[in-house]
């Protein structure tokens, strides 16, 4: 038996009060109102309600040893990152490894593998497949059906998909950016019941009053907890916090937890804030996560404080997993799996012949992850459409990592670069290579490097070059998780003080860059792709 004093915060009774928590065989096994009690402040642990544990380049077990610091004990964790490179393989690695933890990730069968039918991804899962995934005890949900036209036009496969998880009473996670008015409500009305997509307060409200549970992202790309945090007093119990994508760099410093303290300066209830950081996730997803209840699993923190909830301790089923800062959590061995099949390219691979005088031309935006188009004059020599640093046109190149095939290319602006290239196979959602360069040379020496390290980022600047493998799937480093953190941190560093990115993160913004479901124009490796119409356009435009 172990006994905990302190103010316990009670979510069920919206009360603070003293009170001795008792604790026995990983259950909470009583809770006793006191007269007064020393301590600290006792309450549930955080939850992130959708994250991809592969964007913070760690393995699950990894990325639970940095986040249980922060107070998370559990998170809603999509692993179609993984699930588009290796198929129904990966989301079983992912299982397999964050089970070697006692951290409580909920995995959910990937909806959209591949992604589209405009771009080469390294598996498919059909919706048999996601019928067999979604009948483990360990996967609780059907993740984001990114295919917002094909639920419209009640294509087959995302229909079963659908069906699957109806049957199976499991939730059906939403990914509906922009959508509204009808398209919205014809989207939704097919059993889909989440988004964290949204990025105006409009498009939340207007969701919301659908009966829509919406998640109030705060990422290392994509922003949203501005547009969005005035509708958690409209709609406490609709509302849930998450990160989507989280770079390791960005999770040693916090997680939910700074959401939670961001909503609470930002005047919110301090209860309406718990619920949307705790409460709301485990009973939409209905996960074995306890709430601080007599006979619930004992998932709790305590806090010096309710305002910044710096964190004193995490205890998951009663085990101490950090203090003090330090995770508890012991490193454990990784597998090493992967689908990399592609030879190192020349420079002339890289060149685009001029046939135009005008190009599209994609704009990145900082802490988005939409995108913007518009038309530019090309800059061109010898016959061939080339990098322009002075007004920030740079190249951006596709390559597909899965076989040998001529990359994509395509003029992007916003990442700021004044020489050299970057390149990452951390690229959306189907994980070929990605690159961003002021010339070819440049840009075949960063995308060599991910070919060499079969996966990683990597930056080119003059003589220099930075890379970071990631061996699993091309995505995933299995090391300890601090030092890939420390490894990320320099090469981001370097690329924003050497080669003058503008970019928050341009690594994770240029992950996004070939996301083809996210509006308005992306580049994926078999050409340049309008989301809006869900169609290819061309680079150059028609006089």
């Amino acid at each position: 038996m172990k006994i905990f004093q302190g103010q316990l915060v009670d979510l069920h009774t919206r009360e603070i009060y003293p009170a001795e928590v008792r604790v026995q065989q990983g259950r909470i096994a009583g809770i006793r109102k006191l007269e007064k009690a020393e301590g600290f402040y006792i309450l549930p642990g955080f939850v992130d309600a959708h994250v991809h544990i592969e964007s913070s380049m760690l393995v699950p077990s990894e990325f639970a040893r940095l986040a249980v610091v922060h107070g998370t004990v559990a998170t809603v964790s999509d692993p179609h990152e993984i699930a588009n490179v290796l198929g129904t393989e990966g989301v079983h690695y992912m299982i397999e490894n964050g089970g070697k933890t006692p951290f409580k990730f909920n995995f959910g069968a990937p909806s959209c593998v591949p992604a589209t039918a405009f771009e080469t991804a390294g598996a498919t899962i059909d919706a048999a497949g996601a019928e067999a995934l979604l009948r483990m005890p360990e996967v609780k949900y059907l993740a984001e059906m990114m295919n917002y036209p094909g639920v419209w036009y009640q294509d087959k496969e995302v229909m079963a998909k659908l069906a699957a998880a109806q049957k199976l009473g499991k939730p059906i996670d939403g990914h509906a950016p922009g959508l509204r008015g009808e398209d919205a409500r014809r989207y939704f009305q097919a059993g889909i019941s989440t988004d964290h997509e949204c990025f105006s307060y409009e498009e939340g409200l207007e969701k919301l009053q659908m009966g829509v549970k919406v998640l109030i992202r705060e990422g290392s790309a994509a922003k949203n907890f501005h547009a969005l945090i005035r509708l958690l007093p409209q709609f406490p119990g609709q509302v849930m916090f998450c990160s989507d994508d989280k770079h390791p760099d960005d999770l040693i410093l916090g997680h939910i937890n700074q959401l939670a303290a961001r909503a609470l300066a930002a005047g919110c209830d301090l209860f309406e804030v718990l619920r949307a950081a705790c409460l709301n996730p485990v009973q939409h997803y209905g996960l074995d996560v306890g709430l601080l209840r007599i006979g619930d699993p004992a998932d709790f923190i305590l806090t010096e404080n309710l305002e910044d909830f710096t964190v004193k301790a995490t205890y998951i089923d009663g085990v101490l997993v950090a203090e003090d800062g330090q995770s508890r959590i012991e490193r454990v061995a990784a597998r090493t799996v992967n689908n990399f099949h592609c030879s190192p390219r020349q420079p002339e691979d890289f060149r685009i012949p001029a046939r135009g005088e005008r190009i599209r031309v994609i704009r990145a935006l900082n802490g988005e992850i939409v995108t913007e188009s518009f038309v530019a004059e090309a800059s061109t020599e010898a016959g061939y459409a080339l990098s322009d640093p002075s007004r920030d046109l740079l190249k951006i190149a596709v390559v597909n990592r899965y076989e040998d095939a001529p990359p994509a290319l395509a003029f992007i602006n916003g990442f700021g670069l004044k020489g050299g290239a970057i390149a990452s196979c951390v690229g959306h959602d189907s994980h070929n290579i990605i690159a961003v360069g002021t010339d070819d040379p440049s840009i075949c020496r960063a995308v060599n490097l991910i070919i060499a390290n079969q996966g990683g980022i990597s930056a080119v600047f003059r003589e220099t070059e930075q890379v970071l493998p990631l061996p699993v799937a091309g995505i995933m480093s299995h090391a300890d998780g601090y030092e890939v953190a420390r490894a990320y941190n320099q090469i981001d560093t370097f690329v924003k003080q050497k080669q003058g990115s503008s970019l928050g993160a341009p690594f994770m913004s240029l992950s996004f860059m070939a996301l083809l479901v996210i509006p308005s124009l992306k580049l994926g490796d078999k050409g340049l792709f309008d989301g809006s119409t869900f169609q290819f356009t061309p680079l150059f435009v028609a006089d």
